[in-house]
């Protein structure tokens, strides 16, 4: 007889059908999970906008879109736990129908089987930072925008070019233009003392006609007025005068200027690159959109984390009465990660902790976590 060699367990390739299987038990798990979550975010954010906008002329069609508009930022943030949800039912499932326990005495590894479920999460999270989030911020902005507008916030605005800085406010109480609104123009910018470097103001009338301007080498803000140095005022038919010093009525402070640079999260992941350029090239801080964009980078990773997290737990052998804690253990491991994340980007925020580390640590060492466990729990 000749003998023919019997492949080891653990070289055994994983089928293309079982592997299919698997992953679509996730994914199936996960859609039900995102949509489940989804409504119940839905609802609570139409409370919560009643609540803001009711009886400031808002009807309900409008509150309805403004809760609509604010969802996919919502369901973007929960994106982490879906992910553990999803894995911890679908692992729990397949362990109690003794699948899996068929599948690793046919020689399956717990790194062939879970192959799929990570392959789906890192693609979930490329989904996620690629389509969700342009979509969520864009809608977020519009959400912000409206909803000022229900809420009586200020009227000035301030947005970066690449042609510098551009502020717009009311106009001066008592002065020509005062129903109108003057736009302030200046290359660059001192943030911590608020100091505008050659500076240029436009005033208008209220209907938009233009009435005069301001050319100033720079101007700072102090005590409710801009301070101009070294400023000509031209106006038509006017000759243009020369003035050491000249101020400008504002409702302004740094604090609120500071506040009305572009939030990160309503700036999509494929414009942060640039806007964080345009933000230092004019002087300012771009810790808060550096952050913002390795954290994106880093979602698929921080999914596949809470999947092995939930692997970890899901996949021990149970002892009767006891799945339920264990289960419960994973989700709570999960949600003590995610805020434990939450807290280091707070630490990036301050300056306490380099932007990358406090962007990419959370995920990392979940990830470097439940890998641990998990080659504990296959090779003892």
């Amino acid at each position: 007889m000749i003998a023919t060699a019997t492949p080891s367990p653990r070289n055994l390739r994983l089928s293309p059908t079982l592997l299919w299987y698997i992953g679509r038990q996730y994914l199936s798990l996960f859609l039900m999970f995102f949509f489940g979550l989804a409504t119940v975010i839905l609802l609570i954010t139409v409370v919560d906008v009643i609540d803001r906008v009711s009886g400031k002329g808002a009807d309900l069609a409008t509150m309805l879109q403004l809760a609509f508009m604010k969802l996919p930022y919502l369901t973007q943030e929960v994106m982490p736990f879906t992910a553990l949800f999803a894995a911890l039912t679908t692992f729990w499932r397949l362990t109690r129908s003794h699948e899996l326990v068929v599948t690793r005495s046919a020689g399956v590894s717990v790194w062939q089987f879970l192959l799929p479920v990570l392959i789906a999460g890192l693609l979930l999270g490329a989904v996620t930072t690629s389509l969700l989030n342009p979509v969520a911020s864009i809608l977020l902005g519009r959400y912000e925008a409206l909803e000022s507008t229900f809420k009586g916030k200020s009227s000035s605005t301030f947005s970066i070019s690449k042609t510098g800085l551009w502020l717009r406010q009311p106009g001066e109480k008592g002065q020509p233009g005062e129903n109108g609104q003057s736009v302030i123009h200046a290359v660059s910018v001192t943030p911590d003392t608020m100091v505008l470097n050659n500076v240029i103001v436009f005033k208008y009338e209220e209907d938009d006609r233009f009435i005069g301007r301001i050319d100033a080498k720079t101007a700072e803000l102090r005590d409710g007025r801009w301070i101009l140095f070294e400023a000509w005022k031209t106006a038509p038919g006017v000759p243009a005068e020369f003035f050491e010093s000249t101020d400008l009525s504002t409702d302004l402070t740094i604090e609120k200027i500071q506040e009305s640079l572009a939030d990160p999260q309503t700036i999509s992941f494929w414009s942060l690159p640039s806007f964080i350029a345009l933000m230092k090239e004019a002087g300012f801080s771009a810790v808060r959109h550096q952050l913002q964009f390795h954290r994106l980078l880093a979602t698929p990773f921080l999914l596949i984390a809470m999947i092995l997290l939930a692997a970890s737990f899901s996949l021990r052998p149970q002892r009767r009465g006891r799945v339920g804690l264990v289960l419960l253990g994973g989700v709570m491991t999960g949600f003590l990660f995610y805020f434990v994340s939450n807290f280091v980007f707070t630490l990036g925020l301050s300056g306490k902790i380099p932007v990358i580390l406090a962007a990419w640590l959370p995920s990392g060492v979940s990830m470097m976590l439940g890998v641990a466990a998990l080659l504990h729990l296959e090779d003892g």
